[in-house]
This record gives structure tokens, sequence and C-alpha cells, in this order.
């Protein structure tokens, strides 16, 4: 049962969900082991992720273990309705369409804990507040959750921190297969993707701020550094700040670097990141995005409040024409640009390939331990599992250690 835009997309879905499998080898092996295994028998697995090809994938892997599976988005921008249709097709249940308002995003979340779910996987920890502040009948019987951003762990963390944590959650965003990998190459690629597809508009030559150094913005710095941008970094720890300057970006606070800004990237998971009089200083033409989860990091109220006119000038592209005549350019309602924008696709199938497989894994950890509540790291174990399976699907052989030196490394009265 599902509750989607338009069931008549889905031979189109089910195209793009075969094309994206195609490039998504650890999670086919991982989705041919849970097909002999089953160890979801039994089980139903609630999920709160960004509806598109890659997502029903990880959704079809879950099925494939023998779990009934109930999907809603969780981003009101990010889902694809033809992508949907496909899973609808292919035997999950979804819940969500494209441009949902607030009243109609959380309904799609509730009718996925209908289910009455045992596991959960969540994207920026939406569905997990619901459950502890909404259906709290619901909490005895979940095992654990997954979360897959660095914003949803952050939130958790503080929810574990006030005692308000109801159950274990794995931070499958720290594994090291996800956080190198999705948030650096995935994230870097996948906001320029977006950003060029809806603009149509050169990055060479001009000036990129991007707000946040952690994987994500090093990411999006190392895209637009190729791309032939000049980049500014703005960041709020000195290890990071100074690793970006190391990196060969300039750094400086964000009130400076908008006076030089062409484009502006937010990625820090935090509120307010621009607001105020940040946009004062802005060039004529400067345009806005997010690459954070959620849209609080630009803050267009107070974008609105300088304005004498908003006017959508092409898919996803608000002209903001403030009262001296400058004119700044938000992208995608500030949400997430590299999946909330039209053009906007996600990350390569590739890198959520590794992601996904982390979530499957990390799912079927929940299932097979008694965790401690709280916010833990997905085993190392997994991870060295993820990678070994990615480097054999790229036809990688590396060494081993010999006896020898595995001695050698644990001993301490040995020298030179």
């Amino acid at each position: 049962m599902s509750d989607i835009k338009d069931k008549s997309l889905a031979k189109e879905g089910v195209r793009k969900i075969n094309w994206v499998q195609k490039h998504m080898p650890v999670l086919e092996q991982i989705k041919k082991q849970f097909e002999e295994e089953k160890p979801f028998e039994g089980l139903t697995i609630g999920s709160c992720l960004h509806l598109e090809p890659k997502t029903i994938n990880l959704g079809l892997t879950l099925l494939a273990g023998g779990a009934e599976v109930a999907m809603c988005g969780c981003n009101p921008l990010s889902t694809h309705d033809d992508a949907t249709a496909g899973g609808d097709a292919l035997g999950l249940n979804i819940y969500g369409w494209r441009e949902q308002n607030d009243e109609e995003y959380y309904t799609s979340i509730n009718q996925v804990l209908d289910y009455k779910p045992d596991i959960i996987i969540d994207d920026g920890a939406d569905m997990i507040l619901v459950i502890h502040q909404e259906r709290k009948e619901l909490l005895k019987s979940i095992k654990g959750a997954c979360e897959e951003t660095t914003t949803g762990v952050h939130r958790l963390e503080a929810m574990h921190a006030d005692n308000a944590l109801k159950f274990p959650v794995i931070a499958v965003n720290d594994a090291y297969t996800k956080h190198l990998f999705d948030n650096r190459y995935g994230t870097g690629q996948s906001t320029f993707d977006a950003i060029m597809g809806t603009t149509n508009m050169l990055i060479a030559g001009k000036t990129v701020v991007v707000s946040g150094y952690g994987w994500c913005g090093r990411g999006v710095s190392s895209r637009a550094a190729g791309l032939g941008a000049n980049v500014i970094v703005t960041e709020v720890d000195p290890i990071r700040a100074l690793e970006a300057r190391m990196d060969g970006y300039r750094v400086m606070k964000i009130s400076e670097a908008v006076k030089h800004a062409d484009l502006i990237i937010t990625v820090t998971g935090n509120i307010n990141v621009i607001n105020g009089d940040d946009f004062k200083y802005m060039k004529d033409g400067c345009m806005l995005a997010n690459s954070g989860h959620f849209n609080v990091e630009i803050n267009r109220q107070d974008l609105e409040k300088l304005s004498k006119s908003v006017e959508e000038v092409r898919d996803s592209i608000e002209e903001f024409t403030l009262k001296d005549g400058r004119k700044i350019y938000l992208l995608a309602d500030g949400r997430l640009v590299n999946l909330a924008a039209v053009r906007g696709q996600g990350h390569p199938a590739e890198i959520m390939d590794m992601s996904f497989a982390g979530q499957a894994l990390s799912a079927k950890y929940i299932k097979e331990n008694d965790l401690s509540i709280g916010v833990s790291k997905a085993p190392d174990a997994l991870d060295y599992q993820i990678a070994n399976m990615k480097l054999k699907s790229m036809d990688i052989e590396i060494d081993s250690l010999s006896n020898r030196q595995k001695i050698y490394m644990s001993e301490w009265q040995e020298g030179t």
C-alpha cells in the first residue's frame, strides 16, 4: 500500500532504478546474501529518506532480506515521483511526493509509523523525533535505528545527552565508508551538478565561498577549485580553518567573505549561517545555495525583510531584489541543493553504494545484537567488509601484512 503522486510513472521509475542497480555492486552483493539468509524475516523496517532511485534500491535490498518495508521522504523537495512509483510497483510501501507541505510531510511519516516498525532508518532524525514526541507507544517495540546524516547524528547525540533518547542508534554517517566518501566526493560532485544544471552558469573564474570545512565542505571546496573557482572557506573550528588554509584556500570570517562572493554554499548543519547584515554586503548577482540537510542555514526571512520583491526567474531559482536594487539569487528555497533543485539528482550511485551498504548491514547488526541506548558508530568490521567488497567490484587488489610484519607491529622491544 502506498500514497504517492502518480502510479503511472512506474515504468520510468523502474527504468531509473534498474540503471542505478547496475552501478551499486556492493549493495547488489548484499541483496543476494539477504535473499539467501532472510535476516529480516517477520520484521518491519520504516525509513525516512530522500526518495530517489538509489534509495529505492536500498528499500528493495531490505525487502529481499524478508522485511516489510515502509518508506517516506525526509525532505519535501527531494522526492522523485517516478522513483516512488517504481518502488511501489516493485513491492515497497511508499508515502510522499515532491513539494509536500509541512502537514503532508508529517502525515507521511506517521503513515510509515502506522506499520509499527521494528527498525528505523532515518536521514536527519525527523522520524526518530516524531516517535519520541508523538508516537511514544512505539518506543518499546523498536529495536534500534540507523542515522544517515551529520545533522541527524548531532540531534540524536543532543537527545542522548538530555536522557531523551529511548533506543539505540547506529550513526551510519560516522562510518569511514560513509563520511570519507559520501560526504566528501558525493556532496562535492552532486552539489555542483545541481548548481550548474540549475543555473547554467560557469564556475571557473568565480569566487566561491564555502561555509563549513567538515567532510562535506572539503568535498565542495575541492570540486569548486577543480572547476577553476577562487575558493574562500569560513569556519568556526580553528583546526579545520587551519587545514583549509593548508589546503590552499583563503580563510576569513563570513562578514568579510560575503563581500567577495559570486556564489556562497553552506555545509555546516547549523542555523543562521548566512543572515542579517550578511545580505547587506553581498555583490549584485550573488547566488546562495545550501547543501546541509535542513533549510535553516540561509535565513530566508532576513533576506525577505531586506527585499522589495521576490520572483522565481528560473526553475529552483528565486530572485530577491533588495531595496537598493541589488539582486540576490536563492537556489532551491535554501534546501539541500543537490536533491531539492529540479536538476538535483543526489550523490552518484557508486557513492551511495557504500552508504546504503552501511545502512543495510547496520540494520542487520541491530537485529542480531542487543545494543545499549545511545548513539554509537557502526562497527569497524562492517566498514572493512564494505571497503573490501567495493575494491573487489572495482577489480582492485591490495597487499596484506606477512606474519612477520604483524608480529613486528605488535612488539615494542624490537627496534630497527
